[in-house]
C-alpha cells in the first residue's frame, strides 16, 4: 500500500542563502525592535551559544518520519499553546511529558505500530496573532506575541519588543531540554513501572479500566521476556522525545543555525523540527526564505484558506529534492470545511509525487469564544474533524500519520466536552493558557483512545 523509502538524496546547499538571508524579505508577524544596537548584541550571543540538539538528532527524527509517511508508525505531536518563561519548572514539564508517554503508550499498546513523540516544548515561546494591537483602559497597546517577544502584562513598556528576552528563551529552553533528557534516559519511563506514569487525577476518567489493563498487560509481558532470557531489557528505561516549536521569531532561529563537522548543509539546532505557520506562508516571504535552507524536517500548517498552486510551490520550495521525511503536511481546517478542503489536497500532493507526512490538527479550526468571551473549543468538534480527516485518508488510500495538539499534563478547564462533561460555566475554574486553550490530562487521553480506534478502523 505504501511506497518503499529511496535511497537518501544527495544534499545540496541552497543557492544564495544564509541564515541571515531571511533579513532582505518581507516579514510578517515579527515587530520591530526599537534598539538596534541591543538586538544585533542578544543576537550575537545567541549564536556563540551551544546548540540545543544535534545534528544527529535531527537527521534521527527524520529517519523515524520517513518511516511514517511509508505507514510504519505514527506521529504524536503535543504540548503548550504557548509556553511561559514562568512555567519553566520541574511539576510542568513532569507533567507534560507523563501526557505525552501515556498517549504514546496508549497508541503503541492499542495499534502495535512505533510512535513518534514530538513535543511543542522548550522553545514554544512565540505566537502570531492577528491584531498588531489591543486596547486596554483606553490605551493602544501592543498585542502580546509570546514571551519570546513580549510581556503578557497589560502596559506599554512590558508590551515593548525587548531583544533580551530572545537570550531567556534560550537559556528556558536549555533548562527544559536538559530535564527531559535527563527524565527520558533514566528511567522515568521505565516499562517495568508503568503505573509511575500515573496522575492522582486519572482514576476520575471513565478509560481508566482500559488504561489499567493495558499496564498490566505490558507488565506481564516485560516479565515473560526477561524470564526467557539472561539479560534485562534496560532500552525499556529509555525513550526519545523531540522538540518543535513555530519558527516564528527569526532573529531566534536564524541565531542558532549553524554548520557542522562531517554533515552537509545548515540545522536550525533550537529544536529537531520547526513548523511554518498558517500566516508565514508567502513564498516571498522571509520565514520561507529561511526555511528553504535548513536540513530540519518541516511542518507546514494548512488551513481551509489555502491556495492550491500556492501550497504545491511551497512544498517544492522548501523540499526541492523530495527528500523522505523532510515534511510534515499539518491541515487545520475546522470539523465543517475539512470535506471540502482535504480531498483535492490529498490528491495533487500524491499525484506530484510528493513524499509528506500527513497530520491532523484538530484544534485551530474549532475555536470559538463564549458568551462571556472566553475562548474555547469543544471536545465534540476536535473529535468530529479528526474522525472526518481519517475517513477522508482512507478513501483517497491515503495515511493519516500523525496528529497535532495543543495539550497539557495539567487539570485545566480550557476546553469543554469531553467524558466528564465540562461545559462552559466552569471554564472559569483553572483556565491557564496565555494563548488558545488546551486539552487537558483527561481529555488527551480520552483522545488518545479515539485515535487509536480510527487508526484500526483505517489502517489495522
Amino acid at each position: 500500500m505504501f511506497p518503499k523509502k529511496s535511497a537518501a538524496p544527495k544534499v545540496t546547499n541552497p543557492k544564495n542563502w544564509s541564515p541571515q538571508s531571511w533579513q532582505d524579505y518581507p516579514v510578517k508577524q515579527l515587530p520591530t525592535y526599537p534598539d538596534e544596537e541591543e538586538l544585533q548584541q542578544a543576537y550575537q550571543q545567541l549564536q556563540n551559544n551551544p546548540p540545543l540538539t544535534t545534528s544527529w538528532e535531527v537527521e534521527a527524527l527524520k529517519s523515524k518520519l520517513a518511516d511514517v509517511a511509508a505507514g510504519k508508525g505514527f506521529l504524536l505531536q503535543g504540548g503548550d499553546c504557548a509556553e511561559s518563561f514562568a512555567d519553566c519548572k520541574s511539576d510542568k514539564i513532569v507533567n507534560l511529558l507523563k501526557v505525552l508517554m501515556q498517549m504514546s503508550f496508549i497508541l503503541i499498546h492499542e495499534m502495535e505500530t512505533s510512535v513518534v513523540r514530538l513535543g511543542r516544548i522548550a522553545g514554544q515561546y512565540a505566537k502570531p496573532r492577528s491584531r498588531d494591537y489591543e486596547i486596554v483602559d483606553g490605551e493602544k497597546i501592543p498585542n502580546y506575541r509570546g514571551d519570546l517577544i513580549n510581556s503578557i502584562e497589560q502596559n506599554l513598556e512590558d508590551r515593548i519588543p525587548d531583544p533580551h528576552r530572545l537570550l531567556e528563551g534560550y537559556n528556558k529552553a536549555s533548562l527544559t531540554l536538559n530535564f527531559l533528557r535527563a527524565l527520558s534516559n533514566e528511567g522515568f519511563a521505565d516499562l517495568h513501572h508503568p503505573e509511575y506514569w500515573e496522575l492522582d487525577f486519572m482514576k476520575q476518567n471513565e478509560y481508566y479500566k482500559d488504561y489499567e489493563t493495558m499496564v498490566n498487560s505490558i507488565q506481564k509481558a516485560v516479565n515473560f521476556m526477561e524470564t526467557i532470557t539472561p539479560n534485562q531489557f534496560n532500552t525499556l528505561q529509555k525513550i526519545d522525545v523531540y522538540t518543535s516549536h513555530e519558527a516564528l521569531n527569526l532573529w531566534y532561529d536564524s541565531a542558532q543555525t549553524q554548520q557542522v563537522p562531517r554533515q552537509p548543509g545548515w540545522y536550525n539546532l533550537s529544536a529537531h523540527l520547526v513548523w511554518l505557520g498558517n500566516r508565514t506562508r508567502d513564498l516571498d516571504g522571509a520565514h520561507v526564505e529561511y526555511l528553504r535552507g535548513i536540513r530540519n524536517p518541516i511542518g507546514i500548517k494548512i488551513g481551509p484558506n489555502y491556495d492550491m498552486d500556492h501550497t504545491l510551490k511551497l512544498i517544492e520550495r522548501l523540499n526541492p529534492i523530495h527528500e523522505q521525511g523532510k515534511i510534515v503536511l499539518i491541515t487545520r481546517f475546522g470539523k465543517d470545511e475539512v470535506e471540502d478542503g482535504l480531498p483535492d489536497l490529498i490528491k495533487k500532493v500524491k499525484h506530484e509525487g510528493m513524499p509528506v507526512v500527513w497530520s491532523c490538527d484538530p484544534m485551530h479550526g474549532n475555536t470559538f469564544a463564549t458568551d462571556d468571551n472566553i475562548k474555547t473549543r469543544n471536545f465534540d468538534s476536535i473529535i468530529s474533524e479528526m474522525r472526518k480527516t481519517f475517513a477522508i485518508h482512507r478513501s483517497q488510500g491515503s495515511y493519516l500519520g500523525g496528529v497535532h495538539l495543543e495539550l497539557t499534563g495539567d487539570n485545566v478547564t480550557e476546553c469543554v466536552g469531553g467524558a466528564k462533561g465540562l461545559h462552559e460555566g466552569e471554564l472559569h475554574k483553572s483556565y491557564e493558557t496565555y494563548c488558545d486553550p488546551r486539552l487537558n490530562y483527561q481529555q488527551s487521553l480520552e483522545t488518545a483512545f479515539l485515535i487509536a480506534k480510527e487508526w484500526n478502523e483505517s489502517y489495522g
